[in-house]
Formats: C-alpha cells, sequence, structure tokens
C-alpha cells in the first residue's frame, strides 16, 4: 500500500478519550442494586475475549500484549520506554495505539471496520516488548499483524473470498458467500438461530457450525433443535456435504459469564429480573437461542428497573453476511429526570405513527408500549457504545410482545476537548454548537422508539396461515396495486434482506426520526416551545440543527467508504449518505453544498431552514415511504435496488473530491474510559474506582480488569 493510502489508516493522534460519569448516579443505588449491577458488569466484561477473537486472528494476542507492558511498567510508562531505549514521542505513539485498540476492542474500528496501525516504527513496539518476556511472547503471537499493510483487501472486515477479513468463517479462507447463504438457508429450514454461531469449512469440505457455550458436547436434553449433530444436507447446492453442530465454542467465557448470570439473579430486585438472569445463565451453558429469547422475553416485562441491562450475541452488523452477532452486555443506572420525557414520548407514540406515509396495512395492530429510559451507563462491554438501543431484535418478539429503547445518556453528553466541526457554516456554527446534543437526544428517540418500533411485517406465519387479508392483500402505496410478495414461513427480515437489512433498517429509522421531528409537539416534550410550528423559535432551532446534524454527519460517513473495494464499511453511515442524497435531491434549493474552491476545502453545508416543513419533510416522507413498504412486503428485489441506488457513490465527485477533504478533516471518534466495581464478599459492599480520561487511564482500567 502507498504512503498516501497509508496514511488514512494510522491510529489517531491523539484519540479523544473521555470518561463515561457515572458516580453520582450509582451511588443512589441500593447495596443490593450495586451488587447487581456489579455482577453484570462482570459477565459483560468476561466476553471481552470473545470480542477479540470475533475481529481478527491477533487481537486477542495484541491485548495481552499492552496489558503485559502495563504490568511490567508498574504505571510509570516514561521507565519503561527509559529502558527500552524509546522515545517520548514513539512512547506516545504506542500509547495512542494501546488506547485506541482497547476503545475498540481490537485492531479494527468499531465504527466503519477498517484496521488501523501505529503511527511509529515497528522497531519500537520490538524494543518495548524486549523489556519483558511475557509481553514479547505475546508480541511474537501477533505475527506481525499489528503493522501489516501490504494487502489492502485484508485493512478492512468481510467476506473472506473478497479478500477481506473476517473471523465469523474461522481458518477457511476458501469458503464462499453462496456457501454462507446455502448454510444459512439450511439452518433456517432446520430453525435453527444464528446469532451465537460461527461457521468453519473442513479440509474435506464439509461444514462445522460451532456454538458458543459452556459445555463442549449437546446438552442431555438437546440442542434447539434435538440431540442430533451431524446431518447430511439433501438438497440445494450442497446436497451431500454434512453439516456438523459443535458445542463449546469460547466454552471458557461462556462458563464464566453464566455464573456471574446466576449471582446477578441472586441480587434482583423481583420475581422478573431473577427469571431473567436464570434464562441468560442457561443459555449461555447449552447455547441455547431458545432459551435466549425467552431471556428477552423477561427482560422486556422487567418495566422501570433502577438497573437496566442487556447481554449476548446480539448487534449483526460485523458479520458480513448480517446474521451472526457479536458479544455485548452493559449495565447502565436509570437517570429519572430525563425518562419523564421519554415516557411522555412513548405516551404520544400511538398518536404519532399513524402520521408516518403508510395506510394501517403496513402497521402493526395495536402498538405495544414499550420501557423507554435514560441511562446512564456504569458498564458497556464490546466493540464500541452506541447513544441509543432498540432490541431484543428478533422479529417475532417485537411484532407480538414489544420491546424496549434506552437512551444512554452520558454517551450522548461525553465531549471531547478541542472538537473541530467541520462542513458547517460560520453563520450556523454557534446554533449548531448549542442545539446539536437536544436534537440528537430528540432524534435518538424518535429513531429508537418509533423508527425501530413502527411497521409491520406482512407474513404468511406457518403454511396457509396470514398475518394479512391474503384473500383481499393490502394495496401497495406505490404501485397502487394489490401486493404480491410477502414472508414466507420461517423467513424473518434478516434472513431475506441478508447483509444489506443492518443498514436498511438504520436508515428507514432515521428517515422515521426525520420525519416525526416535524411534529412541533414532540419537541415539546423535551422541553423545546409550546408545540405550535414556529420554526423561527427555540424548537425551530432544535429542528434545524437536527437537519443539519444529519446532512453533516451523510458527508462525514464518507469516511466509510472504501474505493478500492467499492463498499460501505458501516451501516449507520451508508444509511446517513443515503439521507443526504435525499435532502440535495429534494429540489426548491432546500440543501445544497456550498464551496469556491476546487480543491472543495472550503466546503460548508447551506440548508434552507424555512423549507424544512416543506421540501425537506416531503423527499424525506417519499424515501421512507418506499423502503418501509419495500421492507414490509418482503420485496427484496426491489428494496435492495433502490437501496443500493440509493447508498451508490460515483468515483470522481463523492468518491474521490469530496471523500478526500472528509479525510483531511477526520475527527478522532471518542474512546471511553469506564470504571470499574469490586465487591467485598465478606460485606456485600460494591465499590466503584474512577480513571482519569487520559492514554494511560484507559490502559490502567483495563489492565484492573484482569480479563
Amino acid at each position: 500500500m502507498n504512503t498516501e493510502d497509508l496514511k488514512h489508516y494510522l491510529a489517531d493522534s491523539p484519540p479523544s478519550v473521555v470518561r463515561l460519569e457515572i458516580e453520582k448516579h450509582f451511588e443512589a443505588l441500593s447495596d443490593k442494586q450495586k451488587r447487581y449491577a456489579h455482577y453484570i458488569s462482570k459477565a459483560a466484561f468476561a466476553g471481552t475475549r470473545i470480542v477479540l477473537r470475533q475481529i481478527s486472528p491477533e487481537s486477542e494476542a495484541i491485548y495481552d500484549f499492552i496489558l503485559s507492558l502495563h504490568e511490567a511498567s508498574g504505571g510509570n510508562w516514561a521507565s519503561l520506554a527509559e529502558k527500552a531505549g524509546v522515545s517520548e514521542k514513539d512512547l506516545t505513539s504506542f500509547l495512542e495505539y494501546a488506547a485506541m485498540f482497547l476503545g475498540n476492542n481490537g485492531n479494527y474500528k468499531s465504527f466503519g471496520d477498517s484496521k488501523f496501525i501505529p503511527r511509529c516504527d515497528e522497531s519500537v513496539f520490538k524494543a518495548l516488548a524486549a523489556t519483558s518476556p511475557k509481553a514479547e511472547g505475546f508480541y511474537k503471537a501477533t505475527n506481525g499483524a499489528i503493522f501489516s499493510a501490504d494487502k489492502q483487501g485484508l485493512m478492512h472486515l468481510g467476506y473472506g473470498d473478497d479478500g477481506h477479513m473476517t473471523t465469523y468463517y474461522p481458518e477457511t479462507a476458501d469458503i464462499t458467500k453462496a456457501e454462507i447463504d446455502a448454510v444459512s438457508n439450511w439452518m433456517e429450514k432446520k430453525g435453527l438461530l444464528p446469532e451465537n454461531t460461527r461457521l468453519r469449512k473442513t479440509n474435506d469440505g464439509h461444514f462445522e457450525l460451532l456454538i458458543a457455550a459452556a459445555v463442549t458436547q449437546v446438552p442431555s436434553n438437546g440442542g434447539d433443535i434435538g440431540k442430533e449433530t451431524e446431518f447430511i444436507v439433501e438438497d440445494g447446492p450442497l446436497e451431500g456435504k454434512t453439516i456438523k453442530l459443535t458445542f463449546g465454542d469460547y466454552s471458557k467465557e461462556m462458563q464464566v459469564i453464566a455464573e456471574y448470570m446466576k449471582k446477578a439473579a441472586e441480587n434482583a430486585d423481583n420475581d422478573t429480573q431473577k427469571d431473567m438472569h436464570t434464562a441468560y445463565a442457561k443459555s449461555f451453558e447449552s447455547g441455547s437461542l431458545l432459551d435466549f429469547k425467552d431471556s428477552q422475553r423477561f427482560w422486556i416485562r422487567d418495566k422501570g428497573p433502577m438497573v437496566e441491562c442487556n447481554i449476548g450475541f446480539i448487534e449483526t452488523y460485523r458479520d458480513p453476511a448480517g446474521i451472526r452477532g457479536e458479544w455485548e452486555g452493559f449495565a447502565a443506572v436509570v437517570n429519572l429526570e430525563r425518562t419523564r420525557a421519554f415516557a411522555e414520548l412513548v405516551a404520544s407514540a400511538p398518536s404519532l405513527i399513524p402520521l408516518l406515509p403508510w395506510n394501517k396495512d403496513f402497521e402493526k395492530d395495536a402498538f405495544l408500549s414499550p420501557d423507554f429510559t435514560s441511562l446512564e451507563v456504569l458498564t458497556f462491554a464490546g466493540s464500541g457504545i452506541p447513544a441509543g438501543i432498540n432490541i431484543p431484535n428478533y422479529d417475532d418478539i417485537r411484532q407480538t410482545e414489544g420491546f424496549k429503547n434506552v437512551s444512554l445518556g452520558n454517551v450522548l453528553s461525553a465531549k471531547a476537548p478541542n472538537e473541530k466541526i467541520p462542513f458547517i457554516a460560520e453563520a450556523d456554527l454557534e446554533l449548531y454548537k448549542k442545539y446539536r446534543d437536544a436534537s440528537f437526544e430528540v432524534q435518538v428517540g424518535l429513531h429508537e422508539l418509533t423508527g425501530h418500533g413502527c411497521g409491520k411485517l406482512l407474513q404468511e406465519t406457518s403454511p396457509g396461515v396470514y398475518n394479512f387479508d391474503h384473500a383481499n392483500p393490502p394495496v401497495s402505496p406505490l404501485t397502487d396495486k394489490p401486493i404480491t410478495t410477502w414472508y414466507k414461513p420461517g423467513q424473518t427480515w434478516g434472513s431475506v434482506f441478508g447483509s444489506i437489512a443492518a443498514s436498511y433498517e438504520e436508515c428507514r429509522a432515521e428517515l422515521v426520526a426525520m420525519y416525526l421531528s416535524c411534529e412541533f409537539p414532540v419537541l415539546k416534550i423535551f422541553g423545546f416551545g409550546d408545540g405550535s410550528n414556529d420554526l423561527d423559535g427555540e424548537a425551530g432551532d432544535v429542528l434545524y440543527a437536527s437537519y443539519l446534524s444529519m446532512a453533516r454527519a451523510g458527508l462525514v460517513s464518507l469516511e466509510m467508504w472504501d474505493p478500492k473495494s467499492q463498499k460501505w464499511g458501516q451501516a449507520h453511515s451508508q444509511a446517513r449518505f443515503s439521507i443526504l442524497q435525499c435532502f440535495l435531491q429534494a429540489g426548491d434549493d432546500f440543501c445544497k453544498l456550498e464551496y469556491k474552491n476546487d480543491d472543495l476545502s472550503d466546503l460548508t453545508i447551506k440548508l434552507d431552514r424555512s423549507k424544512i416543513l416543506t421540501a425537506g419533510r416531503d423527499a424525506v416522507g417519499k424515501y421512507l415511504q418506499k423502503l418501509h413498504v419495500y421492507k414490509s412486503t418482503a420485496d427484496v428485489e426491489n428494496g435492495t435496488k433502490f437501496y443500493t441506488d440509493m447508498t451508490t457513490v460515483d468515483k470522481d465527485f463523492w468518491g474521490t473530491k469530496v471523500r478526500n477533504v472528509v479525510l483531511e478533516n477526520k475527527q478522532p471518534r471518542k474512546v471511553f474510559v469506564q470504571a470499574n466495581t469490586t465487591v467485598d464478599e465478606a460485606t456485600g459492599k460494591v465499590s466503584i474506582k474512577h480513571y482519569e480520561a487520559s492514554l494511560a487511564g484507559i490502559i490502567e482500567s483495563w489492565a484492573d480488569r484482569k480479563l
């Protein structure tokens, strides 16, 4: 890779290290609630090595290398650098890489899925490694992968047969997309869920499904599809091939996690919480995702807890096939004051959803009123921390039983020092800074609650049984004709739309939020305005900041576009780019990119505030309607083509000129320093330890976890 290309893969210098502030909220808990939060936190972080192994073959060795150097330094990095003969500048480069690695739980960015490499020479790492036999052993185990950048494809996560990095299909560089899809289809027919699996192709051309579980053989009462573990495929492209189920992937970690879940159950506030954690433990021990789905049912029923949590193989963004989940877990304290606004938003949802651009045929029969809480994060273990969450991701539960929404307040409010804000015009900058957090909170609320929470999948739920009038099918607002496609028995949104599903759904949810944020009574719920359509007042300021933020997000998302592979590296970025295109295509001069210099170095976003409620909202509504109807009706052919067209980056203007100026103005993403808790087993008292927001502080926080 040439030097010009390589510079975009260098570790941030410095990364934006910020602290998750939690102490005052945590201290307000009872002793029992603190223990409950502590054991959930321990369980979440106990999956750290799972995440590392899910990212790259070298990530676990890099993790051990960093922490063994911390141990060798005794916390005095300057002394270690002197011993190694390493300059202060080179030591800083190591610490920046280490902090960024720990913040992403691996050597690929959690937002963008691209590899990052140190800014110093490889000799610096070798010299530091030589100060400790333990560190040197781990460094050698990385096999040079920390610095390797000779194969462009391996700089990004993706399918192995595209030349990209993936460990969801380990030790099988020759496994193809077609084979992965064929095994997925076989699993769907068998009723075997994929989230906690990996898939390996054996040397003789057969397949092995690795199931995350503490047990290393099929449970005595059978797995989710019985006691049989070897199957010969009877038809299709894999006819005659054997698929073997192997229990015990991540066995050691899963056992530890299950034990912590049992301790959390012992400290639960109520029977629903106890049942939830018992189901978690059972799932993590046996590998049963049916038991895991039960844990999510109990989780939905745990209304208004003081300590909120979720844990497991949840989001499927990083699996190139879009079906296998990455490990994550969180424990957080409810912010009662901010939660009141979200509760009011939930109460308003049944009157807001009918405003969306489709009729009741494409909407749930009744809105399943969820819990929606504002949380202050104590622990979020995984490769990255989102601003909001809407789960569970199982459509059958969401459609008929419900879901929950959470907004992560101390993540939203965390600020990096000296943060620059490119592409916002000078005239808009003061307003943007003042209202971007408020507008983002509204956006997150609407995105999670009404975005992910709305919509009906038209299904043949079992042979001959439909959740719509099959004799008189609904009329599509896109064609004015009865629909001709729907989900067949066993099919899910993810299985039908595959790798595009995650980004497509994020785009749909973002558009719902943009559409409904134009409802001024919603802005009033969050404390802005009196509910009247006053574009010139404070509520109008928040709305304008929201549309500006989305346009800017669509612009900077080009950082996540890889011109070599012509692929997006991040689901949300792909979605936001398409929404910027929607704004630009709205007409009536609603949104433009302004610049005078040929190199676009003075590029700014020009958005006409007075046209948000007309041209802007109309364009958003038309885009949203298409995405929603294609999703509801399982119209994968038209939906995929339409979304692909909206997210295609042309080579010259967007893919080169605009992307270059975006990369030149790239701002480091935040990496979070999280507190640790410990429990005195004799007294049952829980203590909390905070760390400074620094490169050394984030490393120390991880070292104290002793994972």
